[in-house]
């Protein structure tokens, strides 16, 4: 179990099943965290809670929640009103549908928890509600209250434990009007080949490769700094300019990537399924390979031609020597006789 704090104790509510649950994090910052000082002399500068009407600093242990009304008047709200809301999500977490994972939309995720079983009654139906969920392939929507509201939350099992993702109401996640480009733009296939091309080159990666290189630039800084040395250089930012031609680009890109990868091989580049083009297609830049290609499928077929050709004249070359042996027998007596005559 882990052994951080529970920021909220409840129950499940699983139909008439009843599962006393702990609430925990599930996520944890590592971010690096500064202070506001006062640049003349390093002074810390602190916000002090001071009561307007005494005109003096107050502890914490005084200090009690308030709604302010449209006319301004604070009306005083206390844990034990709090407590006794009329809501049956005050201190359970109610699941009210189950539902494929696929149809929430990752826009309504918010924090992540984890639902740990409040001690030894809570294992059976703990688990039974894990399993469930294991063999349905589904996921528990929920409401619940945390923090003066009330919100919705999705339960899903992560290796053998319960974890459950806040979720916005619906009416807060806004639309994307706007956001699209307005200008209509035509990609054409040659482009969306070579940008699949791309994608298949930079290829998956495992997230626990990744880290913070922000966080430890910062540490680097900090940690020059502490030991009175000038901090690391900044390296040169990349100078990144208009692509005026996206087909340049993405093939651009694709080299760049299995070079990264040490890879000496052209990216394959696959057709799109609605259509049958060439593989080679996204190679073309501007219509002129396809002539070249063209050439060297007829320089092929004349090639081959050729070897056929020898092939013939191999197979045939026996026979002409053997006949040129034979004029050769025959012409040798009329020549010596020829030089007798002119000697005499």
């Amino acid at each position: 179990m882990l052994h951080v704090r529970s920021i909220w104790n409840g129950a499940i509510s699983f139909g008439l099943v009843s599962i006393p649950i702990k609430l925990v994090n599930a996520t944890e910052s590592h971010s690096i965290s500064f202070r506001q000082i006062h640049v003349e002399d390093g002074g810390r500068i602190r916000y002090r809670k001071v009561c307007e009407l005494e005109d003096k600093e107050v502890s914490g242990a005084e200090i009690g929640k308030g709604y302010e009304d449209a006319d301004g008047t604070i009306i005083p709200i206390t844990d034990e009103d709090l407590a006794h809301l009329p809501l049956p999500t005050a201190k359970t977490i109610e699941i009210v549908a189950f539902v494929p994972a696929d149809s929430i939309d990752p826009l309504q995720m918010d924090a992540a928890y984890y639902l740990a079983a409040g001690g030894a009654p809570a294992a059976k139906p703990y688990t039974l509600l894990r399993e469930a969920l294991k063999r349905s392939n589904k996921v528990a929507i929920a409401k619940f209250a945390l923090r003066g509201r009330e919100r919705l939350g999705m339960l899903r099992v992560v290796e053998d434990a319960i974890a459950m993702h806040g979720l916005l109401w619906p009416d807060e996640v806004r639309a994307p009007e706007g956001v699209a480009p307005d200008a209509k733009v035509s990609i054409n296939d040659k482009e969306l080949d070579l940008a699949d091309a791309l994608m298949d080159t930079l290829g998956g990666i495992e997230l626990d490769e990744l880290h913070d290189e922000y966080r430890e630039a910062l540490e680097e800084v900090v940690a020059a700094k502490a030991a009175g040395e000038a901090p690391p250089e900044a390296p040169e930012p990349a100078t990144g300019g208009k692509v005026l031609d996206l087909m340049a680009a993405l093939e651009k890109s694709v080299k760049a990537a299995k070079e990264s990868r040490g890879e000496e091989e052209p990216a394959e580049v696959r057709s799109l399924p609605p259509r049958k083009s060439a593989r080679t297609a996204p190679k073309q830049a501007g219509g002129k390979k396809s002539t070249s290609t063209a050439k060297k499928t007829t320089a092929k077929k004349t090639t081959a031609s050729a070897s056929a050709k020898k092939s013939t004249a191999k197979s045939a070359q026996p026979t002409k020597k053997t006949a040129a042996k034979t004029t050769t027998a025959k012409k040798t007596p009329a020549k010596k006789t020829t030089s007798r005559k002119r000697t005499a």
